[in-house]
């Protein structure tokens, strides 16, 4: 990534199940406490794997900031303009903006860029037809008639995958590069990588990135137990008994500068960002390789973007999904590029679950916020590591951080595979 080693993090935001800014949320994962529990959003009685990370006293009005906009936005785009905005705020990008003249204003908000990331996989967005095929009886004339009586009028509008890319602009004023993210788990990942890159690149002077995602609802459920990929109760990665993986929602952002952009507005870094690396196995939608090439090529990438030997990684928060397949070759890819030399490994997702598309956007985020703390925290449910992986270091109880820079690890449907290399203040 070069370009004076990374882009500088003036800002971050985060929401999940598990708090409200990734303070609140870092305090529940180094307690031990997670937010899986019973899925509240609908009647779970007999379902087989009821439980995920829902934000509970859910206000879309208060988080979104303008009750207006919940006619053309959904529970998605509501988190993610939140966590956008926090990120926006603690950054002071607007206080600045508003001490410049007209013309220096106006460039300052055209060099300003925006990116985000989604799962884009939610089925609710169809859910507005159910009452609709019902009044019609099916298909057929009565569907068309019945159309308006039925169908939110902004339907269209709610749903389109470029909401928070638009919101977020709009409230802000920023008018420069922007890229709306679809890739699954990676793809909040990806927004914070095309973020640095643009401006590393000179397309921008910051940016927003954020990674937002909402899928916990009865067809993504339904389908990812019908994959074999649910836990019955706890998420437990790198667990000897791990069964697979739970659901969670909210978002991550942050924003990201050039130094020079920082150094200007004498905004205080939180970090860096030091580089990314991305990689496929192109194995198919579900399949993934058992020897880890996938992750293992992610991370050398990123390594070698970010200019860091791997003896400078002080942490490694791991995708650790709780899946056997994924955590079994994602630890041999880690054991594979650190050997006997790795440094600590964790995962969050056993207290927040899995936020897919805004996975790697807000472990990124919380990453942060662990070094700033100089902890690694720990996986509580974590009992026994499983032997065939036994030399990977995870513990149940946090331990302390030697090394200010930490590696993050994504992972996504058709063998998709993320890596960032962050550094703190």
């Amino acid at each position: 990534m070069s370009a004076g080693r990374g882009v500088v993090v003036t800002g971050s935001g985060a929401i999940c199940g598990a708090g409200r800014s990734p303070a609140a949320i870092v305090d529940a994962i180094v307690e031990g406490a997670s937010a899986l529990a019973p899925i509240a959003s609908w009647d779970m009685t007999g379902w087989p794997r009821p439980v995920a990370a829902e934000i509970r006293e859910y206000n879309a009005g208060a988080l979104a900031g303008d009750r207006k906009l919940l006619k053309l936005i959904r529970r998605t785009d509501v988190l993610g303009l939140y966590a956008a905005g926090e990120a926006v705020a603690q950054s002071g990008f607007n206080a600045h903006r508003g001490t410049l003249g007209e013309a220096a204003a106006a460039e300052f908000s055209e060099r300003t860029g925006l990116y985000a990331g989604s799962g884009g996989g939610n089925y609710q967005n169809q859910y507005d037809y159910l009452p609709l095929i019902e009044a019609a009886g099916g298909a057929g004339p009565a569907f068309g008639a019945e159309l308006s009586a039925n169908v939110n009028p902004m339907w269209l509008l709610r749903s389109l995958p470029n909401n928070v890319l638009c919101h977020v602009g709009i409230r802000f004023g920023i008018k420069g590069p922007n890229a709306c993210v679809t890739n699954h788990s990676v793809g909040g990942m990806l927004a914070i990588a095309e973020a640095a890159a643009g401006i590393v690149d000179g397309e921008a002077d910051r940016a927003v990135a954020v990674g937002h995602d909402t899928p916990i609802e009865p067809q993504n459920v339904l389908y990812y137990h019908g994959a074999g990929l649910l836990a019955r109760e706890a998420l437990r990665p790198f667990d000897v008994n791990r069964d697979g993986s739970l659901m969670g929602e909210g978002a991550g952002a942050l924003m990201v500068e050039s130094p020079a952009s920082a150094a200007a507005r004498g905004a205080r870094p939180l970090g860096r960002v030091l580089g990314a690396g991305q990689a496929t196995e192109a194995e198919g939608l579900l399949a993934i390789r058992d020897d880890g090439d996938g992750p293992r090529r992610a991370i050398e990438a990123a390594l070698a973007d970010a200019g860091v030997d791997r003896g400078d990684i002080g942490m490694i928060v791991a995708h650790g999904n709780g899946t056997p397949a994924s955590d079994a070759s994602e630890a041999r890819a880690i054991l594979e590029v650190f050997g006997a030399r790795c440094p600590p490994v964790t995962a969050f997702k056993w207290a927040i679950g899995h936020l897919i598309g805004a996975a790697g956007a807000i472990e990124t985020v919380l990453a942060f916020e662990a070094i700033a703390r100089g902890v690694v925290p720990g996986i509580a449910p974590l009992e026994r590591v499983d032997p065939a992986f036994a030399a990977l270091p995870v513990a149940r109880t946090a331990r302390a951080l030697a090394a200010p820079v930490a590696l993050v690890l994504s992972r996504g449907f058709g063998s998709t595979d993320a890596a960032l290399v962050v550094r703190g203040a």
